[in-house]
């Protein structure tokens, strides 16, 4: 029997070509931390994020979730704060030098490797109150972007916040990359987007700040 025809040509056709995709992206972000730190993993923890565990109407601590977390800079600045975190990243080297920048600092960082878009296959159950993302989102293949929303809604607890930075469509040559607020819009049902400030890096760049607002989904 003939397969069904897509845009991608069959579904065998699609699914391949995603799957090709998907290796390319680890393929990429692994030859980043081989070479030595990737420009996203500067070692300091962003004003930003600084200013919502300990600035004015800072949230209290309560449970995190980190989505790329990289070397663990920002779990570790959360765990020092008070803060419970779990830091989920996709490349094994980057998790190792989480986990000994955690236990360096004398704090707890569950610290796992896997892939932010398949939540479901880690122990991340949740409720978080909190997901920072500096970066991960807007370098995911976009028919994976759903997943990524649905496995953070799922663990969200009522008022959650999600505070992720990412560069606009235009700051890359490929046709993949980047985020906009319209397709945080679209992608996060139950969520309202209360916040965008633009980064000050020399290509376009956002700091997009989300709220949970209804039930678990």
């Amino acid at each position: 029997m003939d397969q069904p025809k897509t845009a991608w040509g069959t579904d065998a056709e699609r699914v391949d070509a995603e799957r090709r995709l998907e290796e390319a992206v680890h393929r990429e972000l692994e030859d980043y931390y081989r070479a030595g730190k990737p420009p996203w993993d500067t070692g300091v923890t962003p004003p930003e994020l600084v200013a919502l565990v300990e600035g004015r109407g800072a949230m209290p601590p309560g449970r995190a979730l980190e989505l790329g977390c990289g070397t663990g800079t920002n779990a570790t600045y959360l765990a020092r704060h008070g803060w419970e975190v779990v830091a989920v990243d996709l490349i094994d080297r980057a998790v190792r030098k989480a986990r000994e920048k955690a236990d360096a600092a004398g704090v707890a960082v569950r610290v796992l490797c896997g892939d932010a878009t398949r939540l479901d296959e880690l122990d991340v159950p949740g409720p978080y109150d909190l997901f920072f993302d500096l970066s991960c989102h807007c370098g995911i293949p976009p028919h994976r972007r759903d997943a990524y929303a649905a496995g953070l809604t799922h663990r969200a607890a009522p008022g959650a916040r999600l505070l992720m930075f990412g560069y606009g469509p235009e700051a890359f040559d490929d046709p993949i990359s980047g985020v906009t607020a319209d397709e945080l819009r679209a992608r996060f049902a139950g969520w309202e987007l209360v916040d965008v400030t633009p980064g000050t890096n020399p290509v376009p760049t956002f700091w997009f700040t989300l709220r949970r607002t209804t039930g678990k989904a």
